[in-house]
């Protein structure tokens, strides 16, 4: 990851375009996507596919951004969506996918979730024997099954979703009796599927649960004779977000897990199954920033702050994962703090915690910062394109915020910013 769509002139640029232009145009707060990212993104994963077992398909994990501006974006390339709720597979139908390019994989899913699945022909992936006996009695669609192959990694604890504190998917002792029933009940079965974790930037991590979901696949295939269509690994795929963390090594990720892949299914007798696999965070996590206004500053004995427009409100990880974003003044990037000059970094000793204007001692974006500002600066907060506005709230009686795509010279409203008024939808006197 370079951040080659992000550039340094007086300001900090978007593309081709003036990051304090847009701050001014659209208001702060504002989430600001890169099209040129987004679509070099998935075409650099693609491509790394294509090269080592070209039988593949990629279906963005859209939990991390549901814009349909950046769905309808990534559709135009060739992918496909994995969905883990209703209102995801209705955002997708709406930006132009089809039915049969979608995987819904929830879980604790409703009865009437289910019913609108059916409803609309969508791939449904199972996550327990129960949901599979009550699907049963709703409907008859194409099938997967998530299995949980004991083990899980992640960049947080709340990430990992495999292994045995994990709620997701059905143990390894369970699954063929789970393929046994979905056959009795004579679903359309069409794969079988896992997801481990996410944020995962070391390539051996996924080695060790890939082999593992190959050999079961196989168990199952042969015990009890099903022909899978596609073998999904999920996603997990990590970005760096702190300057000396590493990317993940794409080529290696890549020729690793088709290499096991292949010799599994060869080994298994397998046939020529799709690999499936589900990135999120890897295709929309550094295509955009967050810009916030510089409000205040103050300090005390111990701390400088330099207080702004943007929250945990309208960017929930640093307070609920402590996670990293980088820092940058935009209006004043190179002699400012940390700036970005290809994909350089240079820091200034000065250190100040980023605050947000909600009632809550945990509203801090970033902390110990070398950055300087003054009030009425902009300042951008890095690698917010994943699980950024998708996890924003009114917290404290505030709107959510404007979301903005830039493509070359040009920027485009994708989200209108709420008002005041917008409080009260739905609100009952």
């Amino acid at each position: 990851m370079n951040r080659n769509h992000l550039s340094v002139s007086d300001h900090l640029n978007v593309e081709d375009v003036d990051c304090t232009r847009l701050a001014e145009k659209y208001k702060t707060p504002l989430y600001v996507t890169s099209k040129k990212a987004l679509k070099n993104n998935f075409n650099e994963l693609k491509e790394a596919l294509d090269n080592t077992y070209s039988n593949n398909r990629i279906h963005y994990a859209c939990k991390a951004n549901t814009n349909i501006s950046i769905l309808k974006t990534l559709r135009k390339e060739g992918s496909y969506i994995d969905a883990v709720s209703v209102g995801e597979v209705y955002l997708a139908l709406k930006s132009g996918y089809e039915p049969s390019e979608i995987l819904f994989t929830g879980t604790s899913v409703s009865n009437k979730e289910l019913e609108y699945l059916v409803e609309k022909d969508v791939k449904i992936n199972i996550d327990s024997i129960s949901q599979l006996e009550r699907l049963s009695k709703i409907g008859s669609p194409e099938i997967s099954i998530r299995l949980n192959p004991g083990v899980g990694a992640g960049h947080h604890d709340h990430c990992i979703t495999g292994g045995k504190e994990s709620k997701f998917g059905i143990w390894e002792d369970k699954i063929v009796k789970a393929y046994e029933k979905a056959q009795r009940l004579d679903f359309d079965i069409k794969g079988i599927h896992m997801h481990i974790g996410s944020g995962i930037r070391d390539v051996n991590k996924f080695i060790s649960p890939m082999e593992r979901m190959m050999d079961i696949a196989g168990k199952v295939s042969n015990e009890i004779g099903i022909e899978f269509e596609f073998i999904d690994i999920g996603g997990g795929l990590g970005i760096p977000y702190k300057p000396n963390e590493t990317s993940l090594n794409l080529k290696g990720y890549s020729e690793e897990i088709t290499s096991i892949f292949k010799s599994k299914i060869e080994e298994h007798g397998l046939g020529n199954p799709t690999l499936a696999l589900e990135p999120g965070r890897f295709l929309v996590g550094d295509t955009t920033i967050l810009l916030t206004k510089v409000n205040d500053k103050k300090s005390n004995p111990f701390h400088k702050f330099i207080g702004v427009d943007a929250g945990f409100n309208t960017l929930l990880r640093p307070a609920m994962y402590g996670s990293h974003h980088g820092v940058i003044n935009a209006t004043n990037p190179k002699n400012a703090g940390r700036y970005i000059d290809g994909a350089k970094e240079t820091e200034i000793n000065k250190k100040v915690d980023i605050a947000g204007p909600l009632c809550e001692s945990g509203d801090l974006l970033a902390e110990d910062r070398p950055i300087k500002a003054k009030i009425g600066d902009y300042l951008a907060i890095l690698d917010v394109g994943a699980y950024g506005y998708v996890m924003s709230s009114r917290y404290n009686s505030r709107p959510l915020p404007a979301e903005v795509m830039v493509e070359g010279n040009k920027s485009k409203l994708i989200r209108k910013r709420e008002t005041l008024e917008d409080l009260l939808n739905n609100q009952v006197d």
